[in-house]
């Protein structure tokens, strides 16, 4: 049934092509304010400005739109990660890996929580975007002074354990609720730059 007129609000004009983009920025704004409580799909047309069924189009369940929104998170990351190889020192690249992973990490707590949530890490869309994201850090590793001449094999544990270490520490301080300034973050930064230094 369409809007009536005068002081009822209207649905937001927006581009068939591009609705799903849309409803995942939609979606990402619901989650970072309310949580997943406040995540669903008639929430999320109402947001958006559209009929329910719109959104069952693009997403049949609660689920696919959390897995939608995993994967969406991985790609950002992986956007991240890719920026800061591009501008990474030479001799400091696990640093700026590091610090790029935390600052996304922060920037949307919910997202990134929901990013590794047990029950989305099979789904192939996400399970990909995953993948993608730990290759760039894969590669940035591997430029460190410390990888250099090391069987790739080698680098791609190294590349977990960073990649590990990162999740745990990021995942700690979000909720202890550590503050922006705590040492905790170079703390660690630290420990895996000598833990990875050339012998």
């Amino acid at each position: 049934m369409p809007w009536v007129q005068g002081g009822a609000p209207r649905r937001r004009p927006y581009h068939v092509g591009n609705l799903r983009a849309q409803l995942l920025s939609e979606a990402r704004a619901l989650l970072e304010q309310g949580g997943r409580s406040e995540l669903n799909l008639r929430a999320l047309a109402a947001r958006a400005g559209i009929a329910a069924g719109s959104v069952y189009h693009h997403y049949a369940s609660k689920a696919a739109l959390m897995a939608g929104l995993a994967a969406s998170g991985f790609r950002d990351l992986e956007a991240s990660l890719r920026e800061a190889s591009q501008r990474a020192p030479s001799e400091t690249p696990i640093r700026t890996a590091a610090l790029a992973y935390f600052a996304f990490a922060r920037a949307q707590p919910a997202l990134y929580e929901l990013m590794f949530d047990a029950a989305l890490m099979t789904d192939p869309e996400a399970a990909a975007a995953r993948d993608s994201a730990f290759a760039v850090l894969e590669e940035l590793i591997g430029k460190a002074p410390s990888q250099q001449g090391v069987e790739p094999d080698l680098i791609h544990k190294v590349a977990l354990a960073v990649w590990a270490c990162g999740h745990g520490a990021a995942s700690l301080t979000l909720a202890e609720g550590v503050a922006q300034d705590s040492p905790l973050m170079e703390d660690v930064i630290q420990g895996l730059e000598v833990l990875f230094r050339r012998r």
